[in-house]
């Protein structure tokens, strides 16, 4: 189900009573761009630590902006069944009330987007306004003030409040008290804008959304107009303003008080949006990001990390994407022994989904998110225990069996195999990092050596010393070492700490130095005595 600005705020209460009946909730985003390029030494690398990683990812997620935000609400039946209602939810920061927001857009990620059918103009003309706790503050502060404004700074935005006022305007001379006109095809969020510019401009009017992208415009005297604006009946009332502003940010905070298990797949970056967007801009400490998020989200589960663990404990083939696992998952007979693993069944206003693949569509991508979770977790649990499962497993017994996955969330190429969200980073197994000592070769840098060694593996590259580079990779074969014994410029070996860092080849210099003064000391003073 897609759902944009429009129709957004009366699904709103239904979408609450899901959330608190649901077993668990998906969720899956789609951005204006991943990595930031403008920013040097931004890429991802095997080198960096968690806090790296997240300075360079918190730099990018302050740059780009969300799109589009997929949930889906699993929920559980009597019988061994859930039902799955899924939502495209298009996003668009608020533009009432608080400093125009700016971001930036990557030209790869939109060609993406663009070739999996995104629709960018849902994204600009129906997207649900939101903002963080900080964009809240200030929107209130200036409510009570009088001083809101709304940034509408686009032409668009612009023609459509000028058609707006200059009707009302031509309208409101030859008008009688009580009389009325209506305003129509307005969209969105254009119908509260119009009717706080029209209010702001004119002491004479007042105004009521009728529904179906149309606003009733009433002269009234000023009298009468402050009674209205004191009644029950005011729909801009500055609490209705301020929740109208916040858009999708209400639902953000149902999630939050719902407490409910949430599930993504290689979710580190949507937390990081998640966090940035609708609660408050990312800190800069790395750890007090971990304990915001497990504060406000207790139960995580990255189905990467699940899978993972699956492919090792299972006869599961390698596959990378979440489409391509959940694809396996529905087509292996995993498990012949055990009983059948859950039915998911697609409520009726999400069967698109189950009649076409839509990948790289967030609320598909979180559907198949949960169903790979409930498919895996089913899984483990038969492998589990030599005992017979039973028919009807609830999902706090799969939240047994996933106990050891729980908060911890896949570390793309990283020092870390994944961010423990309640606990310790544990570190990453590499294979022993390899040096390569440069003869003869002038200028060499990590690009070209890169360009070099790639046909042999995956390598991240660092410069050591001038003459020297530390080659990173999740696996490479032992050929490197062969096919470089004899090469004329490049000299390849295991790195050892002992022996190639420069601080301890450093402090052994030093310590020679020390020792060898020493020496010549109690040398010096042993002739001396003599």
């Amino acid at each position: 189900m897609e759902v944009g600005a429009e129709g957004f705020a009366r699904r709103l209460p239904r979408l609450r009573r899901r959330i608190l009946r649901a077993a668990f909730v998906a969720l899956d985003t789609e951005f204006t761009g991943l990595h930031s390029t403008s920013l040097q030494n931004n890429e991802p690398s095997l080198f960096d630590s968690p806090v790296e990683r997240y300075v360079k990812a918190r730099q990018s997620v302050q740059r780009f902006t969300l799109v589009q935000l997929g949930l889906a609400i699993f929920s559980k039946e009597n019988s061994n069944k859930y039902v799955v209602h899924s939502y495209n939810f298009f996003l668009f920061p608020s533009t009432l009330g608080i400093r125009d927001v700016e971001f930036t857009l990557s030209a790869s990620s939109i060609k993406f987007l663009s070739h999996y059918g995104f629709d960018y103009n849902k994204f600009l003309k129906d997207g649900i306004p939101y903002m963080n706790e900080v964009q809240e503050k200030i929107l209130r502060q200036r409510l009570l003030a009088g001083t809101w404004k709304v940034c509408s700074t686009s032409n668009a935005d612009r023609d459509v409040l000028k058609k707006a006022i200059d009707e009302v305007t031509s309208w409101i001379a030859a008008a009688k008290e009580e009389d009325t006109m209506i305003l129509q095809d307005l969209n969105g969020y254009h119908v509260l804008e119009v009717q706080l510019v029209l209010r702001q401009a004119l002491e004479n009017v007042w105004t009521e959304p009728l529904g179906d992208k149309k606003v009733m415009v009433k002269k009234v005297s000023p009298e009468h107009r402050r009674l209205l604006e004191n009644s029950s009946y005011d729909h801009c009332q500055k609490k209705l303003i301020l929740l109208s502003a916040r858009g999708f940010t209400n639902l953000f905070q149902i999630l939050v008080k719902a407490k409910k298990p949430l599930v993504g797949h290689n979710m580190f970056m949507d937390l990081m949006h998640l966090h940035d967007k609708f609660y408050r801009p990312l800190p800069e400490s790395y750890e007090e990001f971990k304990r915001n998020i497990h504060n406000l989200f207790p139960v995580i589960i990255d189905t990467k990390t699940v899978t993972k663990s699956v492919q090792k404990k299972c006869l599961f083939p390698r596959v990378s994407s979440l489409l391509e696992v959940y694809g396996v998952l529905c087509s292996s007979n995993l498990n012949p022994k055990g009983p059948p693993c859950p039915v998911i069944a697609l409520a009726s206003s999400c069967s698109r989904y189950a009649e076409k693949k839509s990948p790289h569509e967030a609320g598909y991508d979180a559907f198949l998110c949960g169903s790979v979770l409930l498919m895996s977790a089913h899984l483990l649990l038969c492998r589990s225990t030599d005992d017979a499962v039973e028919a009807d497993p609830s999902f706090s017994q799969y939240l047994t069996v996933l106990a050891e996955h729980v908060n911890k969330v896949n570390f793309i190429r990283g020092g870390v195999s994944s961010i423990n969200f309640s606990g310790e980073d544990a570190p990453c197994r590499h294979p022993p990092p390899l040096i390569v000592h440069v003869r003869g070769w002038p200028g060499l840098n990590e690009r070209q050596i890169y360009q070099e060694f790639k046909a042999h593996c995956r390598f991240d590259v660092r410069r050591l010393s001038k003459n020297q580079f530390i080659l990173l990779s999740n696996q490479y074969k032992q050929l490197v070492l062969r096919d470089y014994r004899h090469h004329p410029h490049l000299q390849v070996s295991v790195y050892r700490h002992w022996r190639h860092s420069p601080s301890v080849n450093c402090l052994l210099q030093i310590s020679g130095v020390v020792a060898l003064w020493s020496l010549l000391a109690f040398a010096l003073g042993g002739t001396s005595s003599c």
